[in-house]
């Protein structure tokens, strides 16, 4: 057997994962990293980073400022997570993924120090990501948080700058019933005298930041009171939008990630960059536009509002949860089509009241469930779904979901795929396949 799939089949069987095995997998703590990165000579103080928490909007946030630091000549680590289709993706710098050598190399020189820590999935992840940036002496790395921020594993970095993006309801059984407890725990990237930039300013949730800030004496600023931002429109290539920051003066940018949520998230992006030109970070207007107009091609980012094809016209968008559907709704409202077909999952432990009453009534629904223990089988979404009048037919797997989707399609319809990150994963697994 191939090393690397070896390696990488230890990693997903031996240690829990939290997109496999739900909340057991989430370790309240950040005993387990500090432990692996001390046992590492703690490679995460050997650069600098960036730390990136929200809701919705941090992983678009993490690649657009992957690519504006990358335009700029950094040399850009960027840790994301969860990977669609490689498990590399996670661990990329100026967009290339990690070699799979290193991560054979590392799971067998480290195997004895993963069976006496015993760690999560992801919490070995975040280990080697700082281990990987260490070794390729990235000039900064772009670190998206998992899940929450206080006691996310990634959460041991001391950065030049925090940013937290949209807060909304998701995973409410591990960080809160309200959006002030969720911002609580986003809120636990604050860190002494470092700023920190959040993209949206929401009366629920302002005041939370606020204290934490002032607690920590770190400089905040909200991004939706420095830079109007709106759409002007959406082109065959770019989501065209206008900027007007605090002096009054206006800009307009054009966008290869072409969401209608990319607006909020292109605020904070830009006040980012502003604050990271105060430390001394080179980053030119130019370096802005043009990293901007080429997101997907230089950090590889996939699955937000992407055309998968043109005849079939295919999209897809891992939002969901309640924002996430509410801006794919959006997206679907200013879509021309004339049927709309329906590709959908969901995991068990997905609150499905902040999903399904807000999608469209009049599409044809595909249910299906990806191939993991943590889905909802595809009989029980669709007798949810029922109760919100959305009908369709189950099928036993998102592959067949999907070609029955393309199947039905006539010329004009469009097959939207979501509601689950590994929904969309395994249909671009099926495309890519056919490649």
């Amino acid at each position: 057997m191939n090393a690397y799939k070896e390696a990488i089949e230890y990693l997903y069987t031996r240690l829990p994962m939290f997109t496999r095995d739900g909340a057991s997998a989430f370790k309240k703590d950040l005993d387990n990293t500090i432990r692996l990165c001390n046992a590492l000579d703690n490679p995460q103080q050997k650069f600098k980073t960036l730390h990136i928490a929200g809701t919705n909007g941090k992983g678009s946030t993490s690649h657009m400022l992957a690519a504006i630091l990358a335009e700029a000549g950094y040399k850009t680590g960027l840790y994301t997570s969860p990977h669609l289709l490689d498990f590399r993706e996670r661990i990329r710098v100026n967009g290339a993924m990690c070699e799979k050598q290193f991560v054979t190399d590392f799971v067998q020189t480290h195997k004895e120090l993963i069976e006496d820590v015993q760690p999560s999935f992801f919490e070995i992840t975040v280990a080697m990501a700082f281990d990987y940036f260490e070794r390729r002496k990235v000039d900064i790395a772009v670190i998206e948080v998992g899940l929450g921020g206080r006691l996310d594993s990634t959460n041991i970095i001391q950065p030049v700058l925090s940013v937290i993006t949209n807060i909304g309801f998701d995973h409410m059984n591990l960080l809160g019933n309200t959006l002030g407890e969720i911002a609580s725990e986003k809120a636990g990237i604050i860190k002494e005298n470092i700023p920190v930039v959040i993209s949206e300013y929401a009366v629920e949730t302002a005041a939370v930041f606020l204290d934490k800030a002032h607690a920590e004496a770190a400089p905040i600023q909200f991004a939706s009171q420095v830079y109007q931002t709106k759409a002007l429109g959406v082109d065959q290539d770019f989501l065209n939008i206008e900027a007007i920051d605090g002096h009054g003066t206006v800009d307009h940018y054009q966008l290869d990630l072409k969401g209608s949520y990319q607006v909020k998230n292109l605020a904070g992006v830009l006040l980012t960059v502003d604050e990271l030109r105060k430390q001394g970070f080179e980053i030119s207007p130019l370096h802005v536009h043009e990293a901007l107009k080429k997101v997907q091609s230089t950090t590889g980012i996939q699955g937000r509002w992407q055309q998968l094809s043109k005849d079939p016209f295919v999209i897809c968008d891992t939002g969901h949860n309640e924002d996430g559907i509410h801006e794919v709704i959006k997206n679907l409202n200013a879509t021309r089509y004339d049927k709309l077909h329906f590709v959908i999952g969901a995991m068990r432990d997905k609150d499905l009241s902040h999903m399904l009453p807000y999608l469209p009534k009049d599409a044809v629904y595909y249910f299906s469930a990806p191939d993991m223990p943590r889905a909802m089988p595809a009989d029980l979404l669709r007798q949810e779904a029922v109760t919100f009048d959305l009908y369709g037919e189950e099928f036993a797997s998102v592959q067949k979901a999907f070609a029955a989707a393309k199947a039905a399609y006539k010329k004009g319809d469009l097959i939207f795929v979501g509601g689950s990150n590994f929904v969309v994963a395994e249909v671009l697994a099926e495309i890519d396949k056919k490649l």
